[in-house]
């Protein structure tokens, strides 16, 4: 796999001490500070993950992200400074695998960027057996089949038919109930909890929808036995 790491930060220093902290972990980085400068640097070469800054000068990360999922999947992880403009992005349905606020640790990227290689690898070089039934209310996964409510099957159905894309809870409200009433958050926390737990009894114990931190939840799909 490329260790080739594009970031594209129009803050020098802070590019450069990330920049450091990926040679440390053997990584090869490439600065990039002018969004005009990134389409045809992504064409032009083959990055295993891209660290996109949302505000620079040229041409700015949303627009950036929007013309790299035109050619590419390669893992972007979207970097903004505040917290509160996560909801928007995901909103917009970037196609970004990730998504960190400033400020930051420069140890917790790598191991945030990592994690999403991690997770995109092996969604290319495995297959999951897991299956939903809506007729009859079933998840199942290597022949083990779990009973849902209608509530959790609603849940589970966006998280499943966009693996590793991360939801808000606003948008899984939006598909859990039909008559759009309004619930709080807590309520999608209690419901995940519990569907947390069915599916751990058929993937041996393995955690399979993750908590994004200031963002949502997203469903990482089982390795098939």
């Amino acid at each position: 796999m490329s260790k080739l790491i594009l970031i594209v930060e129009d803050e020098i220093k802070l590019a450069n001490l990330l920049a450091d902290y990926f040679k440390m972990a053997d990584y090869n980085p490439h600065l990039i500070h002018d969004g005009e400068q990134v389409i045809s640097w992504v064409k032009d070469h083959d990055p295993c993950a891209i660290l996109l800054d949302i505000m620079l000068p040229g041409k700015d990360g949303i627009e950036l992200c929007k013309e790299i999922r035109k050619f590419s999947d390669v893992p972007i992880l979207m970097v903004t400074a505040k917290v509160e403009e996560i909801d928007r992005l995901l909103g917009l349905e970037l196609g970004a695998d990730d998504y960190i606020c400033k400020p930051f640790s420069p140890r917790e990227v790598v191991a945030r960027v990592k994690t999403v290689l991690r997770r995109t690898h092996a969604k290319g070089l495995i297959s999951s057996d897991l299956q939903l039934d809506e007729d009859r209310l079933l998840v199942t996964f290597n022949n083990t089949e779990v009973a849902l409510t209608s509530v959790e099957f609603q849940l589970l159905k966006p998280l499943f038919a966009k693996p590793s894309c991360i939801f808000t809870r606003e948008q899984l409200m939006q598909n859990m109930y039909s008559d759009h009433r309004i619930v709080n958050h807590r309520t999608i926390d209690s419901h995940i909890k519990k569907l947390r737990k069915k599916l751990a009894d058929i993937s041996q114990g393995e955690e399979l929808i993750q908590s994004v931190y200031g963002a949502g939840y997203r469903l990482v799909m089982p390795e098939a036995k």
